[in-house]
């Protein structure tokens, strides 16, 4: 049996702080976080980081003027991204939240097709079947009586389709630039709406929090949206996109246990079953599809 290198601890390690991520957010807004508040204070300071690292690393934020249609695009989309995932969690369980945005990497596919970037094939199409034959059954599990309901599932299918829409959007821009200028550069036009429409809510938040709160505020702001940029690109540097994306398809798996064990959730049988489904779709469209070359997705909810 093959040990565990050094690159798969950082694609693991990648994926553990991204599905983390989800239940730590459920917990502030449980805790007395307000929705909008909360994404547009930690995306400020990840912003910040982001900057100085990206300028201690660089010396240079330039993007060439002919790929700004594309930092548009994709600033548009992480600001609805982000609107979609705390309002997912305001109204879904965590573990509910972790097992539809599984579904991300066959919206990759579909907007890759959309836009003529990727081939279609057989396997694609039955993947992709199974994927939404188990958000299906997802949906039917919040119509018995889940806290979450169609408000908090269709919210998080929105997040993985924005995130699916990020992702194919910073993909040529990945070709000329790293990460961190794309990240720097890319959530802080993301930041200027967001912050926009959170001002009714940063009017009321109050910041008395526990330490604990602050924990995970500070948690959500260095993991999944700073570090997971360093040790997963590192990664797939080295040993490439399709590995990769073999990590990807464990975080819904680890998103639901943070769920289970951290806040006590609950998970249904039909969300068991529409989980399973979803698995099986992704394995099965990623273990028959072609090798492709290019940059793996980004796939955790930020």
């Amino acid at each position: 049996m093959r040990r565990l290198s050094v690159v798969d601890a950082m694609l693991l390690g990648a994926v553990l702080l991204w599905a983390l991520n989800v239940t730590v957010t459920k917990y502030m807004f449980e805790h007395g976080w307000l929705p909008l508040a909360y994404a547009s204070i930690r995306y400020f300071v990840a912003i910040a980081i982001f900057w100085v690292y990206t300028w201690w690393r660089e010396r240079s934020f330039r993007i060439a003027r002919a790929d700004w249609k594309y930092v548009g695009i994709a600033a548009a989309t992480i600001f609805v991204n982000q609107i979609c995932f705390v309002y997912a969690l305001e109204f879904a369980h965590a573990s509910t939240v972790s097992l539809l945005f599984g579904t991300c990497p066959m919206f990759v596919g579909l907007i890759s097709i959309a836009f003529r970037q990727a081939e279609v094939h057989r396997s694609f199409w039955i993947g992709a079947s199974l994927t939404f034959l188990g958000v299906a059954l997802i949906a039917a599990s919040a119509g018995g009586g889940l806290v979450s309901g169609w408000k908090g599932d269709l919210l998080a299918i929105m997040l993985a389709v924005t995130w699916a829409g990020y992702t194919v959007a910073i993909a040529p821009l990945m070709r000329s630039y790293s990460p961190y200028r794309i990240s720097a550069v890319v959530l802080a036009l993301g930041w200027v709406p967001l912050v926009l429409v959170s001002i009714p809510q940063l009017g009321r938040q109050e910041f008395d929090f526990s330490g604990r709160v602050w924990l995970g505020f500070a948690y959500a702001v260095i993991g999944p949206l700073f570090l997971t940029n360093i040790l997963w690109f590192t990664a797939v540097d080295r040993v490439g996109a399709a590995r990769a994306s073999i990590f990807n398809n464990m975080q819904p798996f680890f998103g639901v246990l943070f769920a289970l064990l951290i806040l006590s959730e609950s998970i249904h049988g039909l969300e068991i079953v529409g989980g399973v489904f979803i698995f099986a779709g992704i394995a099965y469209e990623r273990v028959w599809q072609r090798p492709r070359a290019g940059v793996a997705e980004l796939e955790g909810p930020a």
